[in-house]
């Protein structure tokens, strides 16, 4: 049963504006070392330090839709599959969050990054 639903878009020059001024406070305040790691190896980085900026927000989003709260930043970690596809891991040690699935779908263009969510009862 779907309890929860989360959108965000972000501009990508806005990250790398923080980025370029805050540098690894920024990147260590919201990024965890896998998504930092992740994205520095991209050519286009910022772009996909973006999109795991909007997915965060929606995540976040879709869980206060479904009545849960207490995530921070380095709560929700992206990643992929082998194939590509964009997953989420909430590493908050709460047994609350277990009953959760989360379901994101990633976009970004030359200027916005987007990201919707869906949070899961199982």
């Amino acid at each position: 049963m779907i309890v929860g639903i989360g959108v965000d878009i972000i501009e990508i020059n806005r990250i790398q504006d923080s980025v370029d001024r805050l540098g690894d406070s920024f990147l260590k305040k919201i990024f965890t070392p896998a998504e930092i790691a992740y994205c520095e190896s991209k050519i286009k980085k910022y772009q996909h330090f973006a999109a795991r900026f909007a997915a965060k927000e929606a995540v976040y989003k879709a869980f206060t839709n479904a009545h849960q709260s207490g995530l921070g930043w380095q709560d929700i970690e992206v990643h992929s599959d082998e194939s590509g596809m964009p997953l989420v891991k909430i590493l908050k040690e709460n047994q609350e969050y277990s009953a959760f699935k989360v379901q994101i779908s990633l976009s970004h263009s030359d200027n916005y990054a987007v990201c919707s969510a869906i949070v899961i009862h199982q």
